[in-house]
């Protein structure tokens, strides 16, 4: 069973929802990450995904879209995000590290050899938004092969068919965007995620994290109720690129989170 399943497990038992933050490797400096993501894991973080940047990321909204290119312009590269996932996970970080990155770079990087350099640099998982399940089999292959999940995404606008082949596909756990879109902070959780969560578990086990759009304690809380876990990225990337001192304003923005996901 891999690192991810059995951390939403160990949560599922505890009676807790799994906090999966966001960040753009490379952002807002080249080795941010060495000391961002080691400081939210302190602060409640139980999974992180890291994003690799990329010039054209079509799911992702203005302010991921801005992390993305002052990243590419810091010199961030997907060989400089596997060396960083190996850096965070030789200075003691254990809990899951999630790739989350568009198919072309992997393509071209090779996706073999991309699957056995992840694995060996500690990551446990890779979201690819943009390659749908249909002709995700040889990513899957390559991936199975290193135990590394393949995360697959539904959405409000799939349809039962899709949702039955996400489920017999699910490694780790379902991400389940909450609105029709791109990622971004919104005034409001989305009125019909109780009525996607019921479609889902209708037909898997796998745990469910929702993302897009939650930006605020109270969003997360509410998504807590529904589902195992909350996906929070371009509010915490907002907090971090208007600090003077990115580290604090990442802990208290994840420890807000995090009260507010334990109180609901």
């Amino acid at each position: 069973m891999s690192q991810i399943k059995t951390t939403f497990q160990h949560l599922q038992t505890a009676g807790r929802t799994a906090l999966m933050p966001y960040l753009t490797l490379g952002y807002p400096e080249l080795d941010s990450a060495l000391t961002l993501v080691p400081a939210i894991a302190e602060d409640g973080a139980d999974l992180i995904e890291l994003g690799i940047p990329f010039s054209d990321p079509l799911a992702d909204g203005p302010t991921i879209q801005v992390s993305s290119q002052k990243a590419l312009g810091n010199g961030m590269t997907l060989s400089l995000c596997l060396e960083q996932a190996a850096s965070l996970r030789g200075q003691g970080v254990t809990i899951p590290i999630v790739f989350m990155g568009y198919y072309n770079p992997i393509y071209q990087f090779g996706i073999e050899r991309f699957a056995a350099q992840a694995a060996a640099s500690g990551v446990d998982g890779v979201i690819i938004p943009d390659l749908p399940p249909e002709e995700a089999q040889a990513v899957l292959d390559a991936f199975e092969s290193q135990e590394l999940d393949l995360i697959l995404l539904l959405a409000p606008t799939s349809n039962a068919t899709r949702i039955r082949m996400v489920a017999e596909l699910a490694h780790g756990f379902i991400y389940l965007v909450s609105l029709v879109g791109t990622t971004g902070a919104r005034g409001q959780v989305a009125g019909d995620l109780a009525e996607l969560v019921d479609r889902v578990r209708a037909e898997t086990d796998e745990p469910l994290a929702v993302g897009f759009g939650i930006s605020t304690p109270d969003q997360a809380a509410q998504v807590a109720g529904l589902a195992d876990g909350v996906i929070v990225g371009s509010a915490l990337i907002e907090a971090i690129g208007a600090a003077e001192i990115p580290e604090n304003a990442a802990r208290e923005f994840i420890a807000a989170l995090r009260d507010g996901m334990d109180a609901s």
